[in-house]
């Protein structure tokens, strides 16, 4: 009897997971094709889908995924999205986000490649209204995740601090210092103190499968070089470079730039001009910086080319994700580490009100009408609950109307 209603049950999970995998792909592909706005913007799009619209985590644990992904080299958002697809549904399921939210772009910078190298995307209406609707979802993001993780005097002052540190010294090492800094205080604060049990997350991978992970991150870091030297293969060689940029990076997607200009330039892959027309079109689209790979890889090698230089620069990030998440649940779970994350969540809220200014209000924000957009844009989400999907339209027809009506 028992025998049989295992076998029941068997393809309702099949079907269940199956169902799972398809919301993932489909919720992160509409983020993929609506996330304008670089990393920062990414996360207050997440936030405002997973979090708050699915509910898949609970504030705390989104912050410390963030704050983890914040420290891990690689494209933080991008890491953001895997783990949140892992928790989701497993390596399949990370693998299914990421793909969800990277394909859009890698398309359209592909494309870019073949047909759009002289089209003129810096003075776009379109694009100026984007940037404002970042201003916007980013505001909104940061005061929901302040009300939660800095509601009082002393967390919310780790908050300022950590803002001001981060806009004062912008360098990707001074996140992680002030990371660093915020879980020592909240350590000395509240290791002590009552503070509401974290749920736990399932991470449905073994620590076996995470230490593999952890392993085969560093030694292809370690050995692709050496293969590359004993062997002359173009598309070995490409894919080191990737690999090497995509694992070397701390602070996000701009950060990677310089890498790959070292990387490509002096190998003759593409002119400075083709370089700085695919990172200006990479501003233009949605969903990731980091797939600008894409482009550098369509331009040298077509269709093969944007492949292998799509997966090597984040295949990092997958395996450092995978490798971490398993035995950073339980770590979270014990109580020293919780007041560790108690000071640690704070300072994200102020990272991201740091980047709220800068880059995003400073390259956005340059006239009132600007201000007005983004008023209204920040209005129709905290007020009138409207979706991100929504706000994007409504924010590039408002950028067109005040390029070419107003200034």
């Amino acid at each position: 009897m028992s025998i049989l209603k295992t076998k029941q049950e068997q393809p309702l999970r099949e079907n269940s997971k199956l169902k799972r995998l398809l919301e993932l792909f489909l919720v992160s592909t509409k983020l993929g094709i609506t996330s304008f706005g670089g990393p920062i913007a990414h996360l207050g799009y997440f936030h405002e889908e997973y979090i708050k619209r699915r509910k898949w985590l609970d504030e705390r644990s989104y912050a410390e995924l963030v704050a983890v992904c914040q420290i891990l080299p690689g494209p933080a958002s991008s890491q953001v999205g895997i783990g949140i697809g892992i928790m989701r549904g497993g390596l399949l399921g990370g693998l299914v986000a990421w793909f969800g939210f990277t394909l859009p772009s890698v398309l359209a910078l592909v494309l870019f490649a073949y047909f759009l190298q002289g089209v003129d995307t810096a003075h776009a209406g379109w694009i100026h209204g984007l940037k404002i609707v970042a201003v916007a979802i980013v505001a909104h993001a940061v005061m929901g995740m302040a009300k939660k993780l800095a509601p009082d005097r002393s967390r919310a002052t780790i908050a300022i601090l950590a803002a001001a540190a981060t806009l004062l010294w912008p360098t990707a090492f001074t996140q992680i210092t002030v990371i660093f800094l915020a879980g020592l205080l909240g350590w000395s604060f509240y290791r002590t103190e009552d503070t509401p049990a974290v749920p736990v997350i399932h991470v449905p991978i073994k620590s076996s499968a995470a230490v593999l992970c952890l392993t085969l991150f560093g030694g292809l870091l370690i050995f692709l070089p050496v293969l590359n030297g004993m062997l002359s293969f173009s598309w070995l060689a490409m894919f080191d470079s990737f690999y090497r940029a995509g694992s070397l990076v701390f602070g996000g997607g701009h950060v990677v730039l310089p890498l790959l200009e070292r990387e490509v330039l002096p190998a003759g892959w593409l002119t400075k001009e083709q370089f700085l027309a695919g990172y200006g079109a990479a501003q233009a689209v949605p969903g990731p910086l980091f797939t600008f790979a894409a482009y550098l890889g369509a331009v040298r090698n077509g269709w093969t080319g944007a492949v292998i230089a799509t997966i090597a620069i984040f295949l990092p990030a997958f395996l450092l994700v995978a490798g971490t998440l398993p035995f950073w649940d339980t770590l979270r779970q014990k109580r020293g580490v919780q007041g560790t994350l108690v000071g640690v969540n704070a300072a994200v809220v102020g990272i991201l009100l740091a980047a709220l200014y800068d880059p995003i209000w400073v390259s956005s924000i340059q006239a009132p009408a600007d201000f007005v957009l983004a008023a209204i844009l920040f209005g129709l989400l905290t007020f009138w609950k409207a979706p991100p999907w929504i706000i994007v339209p409504i924010g590039a027809l408002g950028g067109i109307f005040i390029n070419s009506v107003i200034t």
